[in-house]
């Protein structure tokens, strides 16, 4: 069992080798195969003993793979982004979002003081140290789960202002950053129609106006945002006698939630793997001070609990029916759950790194291998059956594969392997077929 997963997943590791050079591909192996199956605090080092090479192999050659080797972490996130296209048949769609990895100390690369979202509340916010990271992911539905995936693939450090002026460099906002990632991946993909589902923080002018040409973007708006509707047919102002071509001012869409005469449309639409009623309205509007004179299909949904009593969707592209905009905005979700899987289970805000290329590499590295480690799985094609899960009859309810299901599996796989010198590993592997990518500029 273990030599067919073994195969696979060096062939698959395979993937991202012309990101690299041949000496710093084999560290790459090693790292991570040690990173994977560390079970405690990851560090460098632990990947070392984990791997099984600390005291044969020397660490500072796997310290300076992050903080001076030659490879770039972006050009592993395009191959995986090429390979996520080609598997993917209709339009690519890409969820959009930042987190907050808490760090301390004087000389580490990139630090901030940044608002905790999780510990914060509406009355108080608690400041804490930390990197502040906007990912890109692709949401991919996979075979073995009820709900889409987010597969990480680009990364981007924010930094402050205050930072930027102490060590250097220029100061971007989030929503900058995340410009440029929609960029990176236009150029890329330039025929491959894609999808972006970001929340409300990165529904803004920044990221609306300057879209790139096909790319569809679904994302929330306030409850009191200013909607307008262009005039269907001239008319003349009444009192100057002047031809009116302002478009028409529309009613705030918690105004036109509590009107009567447009009354709630119900359907049942599968919402975060289990099937849901939903009570919303629709209309087509423009967004003068976010989106500008593009047309948005708008969806006004009642929330039957919680703090807000209704949500406001949009999607860029006013074709779109209201269950395609939430269904859209409800697999953003999987980026919450990617989150936290990378903290929790993978080590994703534990790197000890303080220089500023080793900061700028080693958490993205951490979600590159998130990602290698779900398309391991998928060309398994194992069920549950097969992945010697533990029994737990208390989890009656479980028939799905979670992450930590895929590391228990992967850290089984890779503790049988000797990682001492990957390079032997590679020439037993078998002659496999070239995977097909598709066409990028």
């Amino acid at each position: 069992m273990t030599a067919p997963s073994i195969n696979t997943l060096l062939s698959l590791l395979l993937l991202v080798s012309p990101a690299f050079t041949r000496p710093s591909f084999c560290r790459f192996l090693t790292l991570f195969a040690g990173w994977v199956g560390t079970r405690g605090l990851h560090a460098v080092t632990e990947a070392l003993v984990s791997a099984g090479v600390s005291g044969v192999r020397h660490h500072a050659g796997f310290h300076r793979f992050f903080s001076q080797a030659r490879w770039s972490i972006d050009q592993v996130g395009r191959l995986l982004l090429l390979h996520l296209a080609a598997l993917a048949p209709g339009p690519l769609r890409l969820a959009l979002d930042d987190t907050l990895c808490t760090h301390k100390g004087p000389k580490v690369f990139g630090l901030g003081v940044h608002i905790d979202p999780v510990r914060s509340t509406r009355r108080t916010r608690l400041l804490t140290f930390g990197h502040v990271w906007v990912v890109l992911s692709v949401l991919f539905p996979v075979p073995f789960s009820e709900r889409v995936w987010a597969l990480p693939v680009l990364f981007r450090l924010y930094r402050t202002q205050a930072d930027c002026q102490k060590r250097g460099g220029t100061h971007l906002k989030k929503t900058q950053l995340a410009r440029q990632l929609l960029e990176q991946v236009s150029r890329w993909l330039p025929h491959k129609p894609v999808e972006v589902v970001a929340d409300s923080a990165y529904s803004c002018r920044e990221v609306l106006r300057h879209l790139p040409p096909g790319v569809v973007f679904v994302g929330a708006m306030r409850a009191d945002s200013t909607l307008h509707r262009p005039r269907t047919r001239s008319c003349r102002s009444p009192v100057t006698g002047r031809l009116l071509t302002k478009d028409i001012l529309l009613p705030k869409p918690e105004k036109i939630a509590r009107d009567d005469n447009h009354p709630w449309l119900t359907m049942t639409l599968s919402l975060y793997g289990a099937p849901t009623q939903v009570q919303y309205k629709e209309l087509v509007a423009r967004w003068y001070r976010s989106a500008g004179k593009p047309l948005l299909k708008i969806v006004i949904v009642k929330v039957p609990r919680g703090e807000l009593s209704l949500r406001v969707f949009f999607c860029t592209d006013s074709s779109r029916t209201a269950h395609q905009v939430i269904e859209a905005y409800g697999s953003r979700w999987g980026i919450e759950v990617l989150f936290r899987d990378l903290k929790q289970l993978l080590g994703f805000a534990s790197s000890r790194a303080r220089s500023p290329l080793a900061v700028l590499r080693t958490a993205p590295w951490v979600g590159v291998c998130y990602t290698l480690l779900v398309l391991w799985y998928m060309e398994l094609g194992w069920d549950t059956s097969r992945m010697g899960l533990p029994l737990r009859p208390w989890y009656r309810t479980k028939c799905t594969v979670s992450f930590a299901d895929i590391l228990r599996l992967a850290q089984r796989t890779l503790a049988s392997v000797d990682w001492v010198d990957p390079r032997l590993l590679l020439a037993r592997l078998p002659q496999l077929p070239s995977r097909p990518q598709p066409r990028a500029a």
